[in-house]
């Protein structure tokens, strides 16, 4: 029986869990009870479950046991440090952070200082012996506090800030003193109290609860639901709530905060990589207000601490067998741990630690396929910049900052995240430019191609989520001064003047590799992962080498691995042999209504417009040798592996005029008196094929049924290409493929007459040609038929582009532009079925197809030529169904084949 509110347990002292309940603690939890069970330095603290989230989410309320039991852990962590939340003469404070299963920018911000109030702040400042230190926590609180519990604008705050800064001639806030900062609190306290109509709350636990309810509640905010949708993370999961005694970094200069990373996040290199910060507490580090020193100085500012730090880290990385994330602080020369994860990190870094770790024993290769992915190996295969064209009157480098997240990126600059999304949905490429960026820009950051700011390290808000999502990302470009209210960056001149400005709208180039900033469009050089698939390059010594060696290597393992075989859809010679270096073992789509355009659409029109026998047999002879001819050179570049041929397809109006200027060609030459008989009759085929939805209408298996010799004609260019390739001493392997088949009674009739054609050509040639034939099933009836259509295809290729409009009633050429957008803020779609495949729908359809399918014919095989084949997703659910193999665009090869050795590990 599953368990009442009252027997659930909700909330968890850090010594009770361990870093397998993610689930139910969240990462941070989790990961918290992991380092204190390591013996780490953690201070105290418990955590609230994702089982209370649920039920406030689905309630409204708090589960009714909730407040008792956390009553009960507050009391056992105030017995063990000694103090009372937020006692008078010396309070105990703590932090509020949210921690759902996987980490989730979008989330409630840290509230820091819980517990202070205007009783307590005089006796932490006695207890301290530090009056800065107390109100300096103060007005954290209350900032924190009030832009993210009571929904107050963070900009209000920051204006008071910088008022106070200005009135005292400093640029930091660290050079305000305590009478500076009480005075601050006091605008704080106004601030809260005009936007909110309420003061700001005195009571320690009144505090507390608020925070934890604030947290819940940002579950359902509109970043949060942004981000899952963008990261196809479940919406139910719910968040852990954290709460932790505090520990200080903003004592003086012998405290301070920190983010490490066990290795580099940005290249996967082995060293000391994160940011330091002196006198500083919790989010000034990853906030990017305060440019940090390397984390390599703090052996020199506290060496002891340094050390101590060192040591954890490895006994972290090697306990997690992976790049670990670190937060800590420093207090008076004691370190505390904060936090740990497995770190986000570049599809450049992912590839380079995962060979790594198997090299080091950590891991095996299984493991280290399991460790990366499609989406990253795509990422890789993006061109870079070519810097040594980088110069010159039309680019000009204007700037350097911190290479946090690889890539290259060019756009339209843009200085807020409205104009960003406004103007990416109009079809513009943009670089979101900040001073820092904050959770509120998720949006802005998702739309752009990259994002730049003159603020902030490799641990910055704007780095961490540019990795997450594989955005290029250049930080803490310091010499930019970013003016966000007047839309313009300033690149001062030597003498620290103003000098060039970059307005909004202007055309610049960020590396997140080197972390170069350009005025201008940077060229595009290939990747050298693409020339290693292509075969111009190989492992080497250099960064570019190694790169490439370790993605040889996981590449190598998954092709041993994997069960599915990745074909290409390629429609010519040059698209096969290219797919071929990749990696493609066989064409499962070659297009053949590809092959008549340019020249040879003048030659479809007279077959289109044939009256007689004769005429419409003429114009099959005419195309007959340029289709062999078509079908000789793709065999040549696939000799020994499969070719699947799709028979003529798409309706027949695709190769005449547009009716509309046919129309008013045909007017025009009427009014001059200047007839044109082809014109005429051009249009009399038109109008007597147009169609109101002509991708439902006389297409596909129709047009061989309804213009007699079409699909004859192709089979026997199919046939006397392989048996030209045969004679040559050569291996073709043609597989012909009927499309939009509907009923068993289409295939069999196309069927008798292409077999009739294969044995008169195999006669005439003396050959055995073995060529295969098998239809597309992309209808829903011929899915839902598939046991009967199976008795007379020797193949079924899974045609999902038209079988998911087709399911869903949508028009994949039209969609796009008119509701989708609106489909996908609402949560109806997490991610468009055209891109992966719908598994509830189309893939329901899929699944008992291919079970039908073998069911009548258990050699029947089975495969998928829809743009699905080449997403990571859907390959992995191809792979459960069973098929045989996926087949997808040239360069979505190498991913799919990832992915497929990907499937194979998951499923040992």
């Amino acid at each position: 029986m599953p368990e009442t509110q009252d027997q659930q347990k909700f909330v968890y002292d850090f010594t009770e869990g361990n870093k397998d309940l993610k689930d139910l603690l969240g990462g941070k939890g989790a990961n918290l009870a992991e380092m204190t069970n390591l013996g780490l330095p953690v201070p105290p603290g418990f955590t609230i479950t994702t089982e209370a989230c649920k039920v406030y989410l689905d309630s409204g309320e708090e589960p009714s046991a909730l407040r008792d039991e956390v009553s009960a852990h507050l009391e056992a962590l105030e017995e063990k440090m000694g103090k009372k939340l937020g006692q008078a003469d010396d309070p105990l404070l703590v932090s509020v952070r949210s921690g759902a299963k996987f980490s989730m920018p979008g989330m409630m911000d840290t509230v820091l200082n819980i517990g202070l109030s205007d009783q307590s702040v005089a006796g932490l400042a006695a207890q301290a012996g530090d009056d800065r230190f107390a109100w300096d926590s103060y007005r954290r609180l209350i900032q924190m506090f009030g832009k993210t519990v009571l929904g107050v604008d963070g900009d209000h705050f920051e204006e008071a800030i910088e008022d106070a800064k200005r009135a005292k001639g400093v640029t930091v806030d660290v050079d305000l003193d305590a009478a500076d900062l009480k005075k601050l609190v006091g605008e704080f306290k106004n601030i809260v109290a005009k936007e909110t109509g309420r003061g700001f709350p005195q009571e320690p636990r009144e505090q507390m609860d608020l925070a934890v309810r604030a947290v819940f509640d940002s579950w359902n905010g509109d970043r949060a639901k942004l981000y899952r949708r963008q990261e196809r993370i479940p919406h139910d999961l719910g968040t852990a709530v954290n709460i932790c005694s505090m520990v200080f970094g903003n004592l003086g200069p012998d405290s301070g905060t920190g983010v490490a990373f066990t290795r580099d996040p940005a290249s996967g290199h082995q060293g000391v990589y994160g940011d330091y910060l002196q006198n500083a507490q919790g989010e000034d580090v990853v906030a990017g207000i305060r440019n940090t020193v390397p984390l390599a100085d703090l052996e020199r500012i506290d060496q002891r601490s340094y050390e101590q730090l060192m040591q954890i880290m490895e006994t972290l990385e090697t306990h997690y067998k992976d790049l670990c994330d670190i937060e800590f602080t420093i207090e008076r020369g004691k370190l505390w741990m904060l936090q740990t994860r497995v770190g986000k990190r570049t599809a450049g870094a992912a590839f380079r630690i995962a060979t790594q770790l198997v090299d080091q024993g950590l891991i095996d290769e299984a493991e280290a396929l399991r460790r990366v992915n499609g989406a990253q190996l795509a990422q890789l295969m993006f061109p870079r910049f070519d810097h040594e064209v980088a110069s010159g009157d039309t680019v000009r480098k204007i700037g350097r900052g911190i290479a946090a997240s690889p890539g290259a990126a060019v756009g339209k600059a843009v200085f807020d995240s409205y104009t960003a999304v406004k103007w990416s949905r109009s079809g513009e490429k943009v670089i979101l430019i900040r001073r820092e960026t904050n959770p509120d820009d998720l949006d802005g950051m998702i739309a752009a191609e990259g994002i730049l700011t003159s603020r902030g390290g490799k641990t910055s808000h704007a780095a961490v989520v540019a990795r997450g999502m594989g955005k290029t990302c250049v930080c803490g470009a310091e010499e930019l001064e970013v003016d966000t209210k007047r839309r313009r960056m300033t690149v001062p001149d030597r003498d620290g003047k103003d000098g060039l400005v970059i307005e909004e709208g202007d055309v610049v180039s960020i590396d997140g590799s080197s972390g170069k900033v350009y005025l201008g469009e940077v060229p595009v050089v290939p990747s050298p992962v693409v020339e290693y698939f292509e075969g111009r390059m190989h492992a080497g010594a250099d960064d570019a080498d190694e790169l490439v060696g370790a993605v040889h290597r996981i590449m190598a393992y998954a092709d041993r691995v994997r069960r599915l075989r990745v074909r290409a859809n390629a429609d010519n010679a040059e698209d096969a042999a290219r797919a071929r270096r990749f990696g493609a073992q066989g064409i499962g789509l070659c297009r053949t209504e590809h092959m008549f355009l340019g020249e040879r659409r003048e030659k479809v029109e007279r077959l289109i417009l044939a009256h007689t026998e004769e005429e419409r047999d003429t114009a099959l002879g005419e195309l007959l040798p340029l289709q062999k001819d078509d079908f000789v050179e793709l065999f040549e570049a696939m000799d020994g592996l499969p070719v699947t041929v799709r028979l003529l397809d798409p309706p027949l109006h695709e190769f005449l005029p547009d009716i509309t200027e046919l129309s008013v060609r045909v007017a025009l030459a009427e009014s001059r008196k200047d007839h044109n008989e082809n014109d005429l009759r051009l249009l009399q085929a038109v109008h007597r094929l147009h169609e109101q939805n002509p991708m439902l209408g006389l297409r596909g298996v129709r047009l061989g049924l309804v213009i007699p010799g079409l699909f004859a004609m192709q089979v026997r260019a199919i046939a006397e290409a392989a048996a030209d390739r045969r004679n040559a001493k050569a291996d073709p392997r043609a597989e012909i493929m009927i499309p939009l088949v509907g009923t068993v009674q289409e295939l069999e009739i196309v069927r008798e007459e292409a077999e009739r054609v294969i044995a008169e050509v195999e006669r005439a040639r003396g050959v055995d040609l073995k060529l295969t034939l098998g239809t597309m099933i992309e209808l829903p009836r011929a899915a839902l038929t598939a046991a009967q259509i199976a008795e007379s295809a020797d193949f079924f290729s899974f045609g999902t582009n038209d079988l998911t409009q087709t399911v869903w009633g949508f028009s994949r050429d039209d969609v796009e532009a008119s509701f989708f957008t609106a489909y996908l803020e609402k949560g109806i779609f997490g991610v468009s079925p055209f891109e992966t495949i719908d598994k509830d729908g189309v893939g329901a359809l899929v699944r008992d197809a291919a079970h039908a399918g073998r069911a009548t014919r258990p050699d029947l095989k089975l495969g998928i030529c829809g743009e699905h084949g080449g997403d990571p997703e859907s390959v992995h659910f191809f792979h459960e169904v069973g098929l045989d193999y996926v087949s997808c665009s040239p360069f979505r090869i190498p991913v799919a084949r990832l992915e497929a050795g990907r499937a194979a590990a998951n499923s040992r």
